[in-house]
């Protein structure tokens, strides 16, 4: 196979993307040069090692194989780099990516007892939706991620290997209101109450759940405000404008006029964090940067 880096670089970005449009957009290329690279890379390799679908791009089989051996080489490639330019790393690096509430609550404390414990190890982070960060995780462009799933936690995705994945902590679901809002001096609200109330929800798409909306609420929710950053959420909160649901956890860090209540009248909604890797024999900096994680709660 005569197949260029760059083609590799391609085949991991459209892994972590899911489409030729969102990759083209952060490798900074045009869509058409994407797509004429992964038709270069199928002619190379002799095989479609892409499964192009109305809803976007996964890899097939034989893709997810390339991706494997793509990761090794262009991490190969860059290690070349540093020898060749005198640029070795003082450090060991880890990528970690995280759910879009998880750096408030979680990031700050691991990232302190990592540095008393490891202080060798830097640690990049990038925040994102749980099947973005799988994503990354299979393309090779993160190392470590923090995830949540719902009951009954089935498998993050159908690839195969299994990611390898540890449990850090099951959280309940709970509503934040304003603190002198409808809902203010409670300690509990019950579901038909919220038929009628005005939500603060990220958006959703085909393959991500729509978020800030209780699960089992009865009826369309009548959203008021789309915003995907949680503290601009719970700042609307504060201000009355609607309400939304946030992993009681968040509790230490929620901005002030925020009040938290359960929700009763339908099943406890339970969210549990995870730390995903690829599997195999992770390398030391990984491992601690888990444990540093883990040992938050």
């Amino acid at each position: 196979m005569d197949i260029s880096s760059t083609g590799l670089r391609v085949l991991q970005q459209i892994a972590e993307s899911g489409s030729f449009t969102a990759a083209a957009a952060r490798l900074g290329y045009t869509q058409s040069a994407v797509s004429r690279q992964a038709v270069s890379l199928e002619r190379s390799a002799g095989t479609i090692l892409f499964d192009r679908r109305p809803d976007g791009v996964r890899l097939t089989p034989a893709g997810l194989t390339l991706l494997r051996h793509a990761r090794t080489i262009l991490d190969c490639l860059t290690a070349a780099e540093s020898d060749l330019t005198g640029t070795v790393p003082r450090t060991e690096l880890v990528r970690l990516g995280l759910f879009l509430s998880a750096g408030a609550v979680v990031l700050p404390a691991a990232l302190t007892r990592l540095t008393a414990t490891d202080p060798q190890i830097t640690v990049t982070t990038t925040e994102g939706t749980t099947p973005t960060l799988i994503r990354a995780l299979r393309a090779g462009s993160i190392d470590l991620a923090v995830l949540t799933s719902r009951p009954p936690h089935r498998p993050l995705d159908s690839e195969s290997p299994r990611l390898h994945v540890e449990t850090v902590v099951d959280t309940e679901l709970v509503l934040a209101t304003a603190s002198t809002g409808k809902f203010a001096g409670r300690t509990t609200v019950h579901v038909d109450e919220l038929v009628d109330a005005a939500w603060i929800a990220t958006p959703s798409s085909s393959s991500e759940p729509l978020l800030g909306v209780w699960p089992g609420l009865p009826g369309r929710p009548r959203i008021v405000h789309s915003a995907r950053d949680w503290l601009t959420k719970l700042h609307l909160v504060a201000g009355g404008f609607g309400v939304t649901t946030v992993p009681s956890r968040v509790l230490p860090v929620l901005p002030p006029g925020v009040s938290l209540v359960h929700v009763e009248g339908a099943p406890p909604e339970i969210r549990r964090v995870l730390v995903a890797r690829l599997p195999g024999r992770p390398t030391p900096a990984i491992t601690a940067v888990t444990r540093a994680i883990t040992s938050t709660v």
